[in-house]
């Protein structure tokens, strides 16, 4: 049986299920035990009515020797159902009206059921005092059933009546206990779109919905902090974005001013380019983030962390020529790991041009790939520039932060994308001094 959907429905199905079910079991075990204390009731009334006649008989056999058959009267309207015979001496001495003139039994003593003119009847059989003195006693067991039906429906009908009082008031029972369930759905519905406030709990909410309110209320927080992180995001990718249009801009227009200067159109149009490079590295960057902020977690699949620094490294090698610097790759042996190679690449990529960049010409840049004591990879890029303080290294990660006095363009993001890429690997970043070189050291743990 399929199950409604609504809650409250459930709840009212399986109530009455399971109370019909004790309900009909109770009525079976009510009919068991009734008819069950009726026969022993009955059988003893039996027995006890077959020797008071044995007694009966035991004091008159004897004492009169007419041969003549006498019929017990019939002394009250129940009296056809019973019948009793005495036998003496194999002789009919005394019968009831409604007894047959054969034995009603072929047992000496005990209970028998067996049929009489197509009648059941419930006979008990014992012996007089005399061995040649034979008594039975008989019943008819359609008045057993009959008392039996009697005693079960005064019983039944009280249950028959309690069933579908029992029904109406459990279905009461169960909508009030989920009114409030039903009024916590009202005010939801009746929310609006931007109200992200959380939802205050009533006095007569039960201990099972308070968890599903918290839930909820923790869910708006959630999103209301992801709102304003977009807004925050949203303002600051603006104001990023219009320092370098605003620069393209100037030297287009000093371009268009210096219509008979060469040189100076030259350097303008350089200026523009470098402009432009700058907006477009911003953009990549603001895509990245958004990318790794709202889409779900890449799968992840086995790759050579050696392989990959190789490639990055070979990428980067020419900004690093450009300023005369040396750069140096660590990474002997292969060194597996699982995550995503996308990813992964734009993380080391991030901060090997972060190494690049901010370490003056003619400083060293290293790169190092090593299996870690615990089985995964330890990657790490260290350089010989001017390194952080502590007050900097604690604000990495913010977006849009960058040194200030570094006389380096950026974004203000690599960070940031690094965080999060590591986050989404579940790796651990260490920032801190370079022994060897002197300058910043970062270290990522890959499982």
């Amino acid at each position: 049986m399929r199950l409604p959907r609504s809650l409250q429905g459930r709840l009212l199905v399986l109530v009455l299920g399971v109370v019909g079910v004790v309900w009909a079991g109770a009525a079976v075990a009510t009919w068991v035990d009734v008819r069950h204390e009726l026969d022993e009731l009955l059988d003893a009334h039996l027995a006890q009515s077959a020797a008071l006649l044995v007694a009966q008989q035991s004091r008159h056999i004897g004492e009169d020797d007419d041969d003549a058959l006498a019929d017990a009267p019939s002394l009250h309207r129940y009296a056809p159902q019973v019948a009793f015979q005495v036998w003496h001496e194999r002789r009919l001495a005394l019968r009831s009206s409604n007894a047959p003139l054969q034995p009603m039994s072929r047992q000496r003593r005990g209970f028998e059921t067996l049929q009489f003119d197509g009648v059941a009847w419930r006979v008990f059989a014992a012996r007089g005092a005399e061995s040649d003195v034979q008594v039975y006693v008989g019943e008819r067991v359609a008045s057993r059933s009959g008392i039996l039906w009697v005693v079960v429906r005064s019983v039944l009908w009280p249950l028959a009546v309690a069933l579908p009082l029992l029904a109406l008031t459990g279905w009461w029972a169960v909508r009030q206990g989920l009114a409030p369930m039903r009024r916590l759905g009202a005010a939801s519905a009746r929310r609006e779109a931007q109200t992200l406030a959380p939802i205050a709990a009533a006095s007569d909410t039960p201990a099972e919905m308070q968890p599903l309110v918290a839930a909820l209320n923790g869910l708006f927080a959630r999103i209301a902090e992801l709102l304003e992180s977009e807004r925050r995001f949203t303002a600051d990718a603006a104001h990023e974005l219009r320092t370098p249009i605003a620069a393209i801009r100037a030297q287009a227009q000093v371009a268009l001013a210096s219509a008979g200067d060469e040189g100076e159109r030259r350097h303008a149009l350089e200026a523009t380019l470098i402009g432009c490079d700058r907006a477009a590295h911003l953009v990549d960057q603001l895509l990245t983030l958004s990318r790794l902020e709202s889409a779900a977690p890449a799968p992840k699949a086995g790759l050579d962390v050696t392989s990959l620094a190789r490639r990055v490294v070979a990428e980067l090698a020419p900004l690093a020529l450009a300023k005369q610097q040396s750069i140096e790759l660590d990474a002997d042996q292969p060194c597996s790991a699982r995550g995503d190679e996308a990813l992964l690449g734009a993380l080391l990529r991030n901060l090997v041009d972060n190494a690049i960049r901010y370490s003056p010409p003619s400083a060293r840049v290293r790169i190092a790939v090593v299996r870690g004591a615990e089985g995964g990879v330890e990657l790490t890029v260290e350089d010989s520039g001017p390194g952080m303080t502590e007050e900097q290294r604690v604000r990495l990660g913010e977006r849009f932060y960058r040194v200030l006095g570094s006389g380096q363009p950026g974004s203000g993001l690599g960070w940031s994308i690094v965080r999060r890429i590591a986050a989404a690997h579940g790796a651990t970043v260490e920032v801190g001094r370079s022994a060897a070189l002197g300058g910043l050291r970062v270290r990522v743990a890959l499982d």
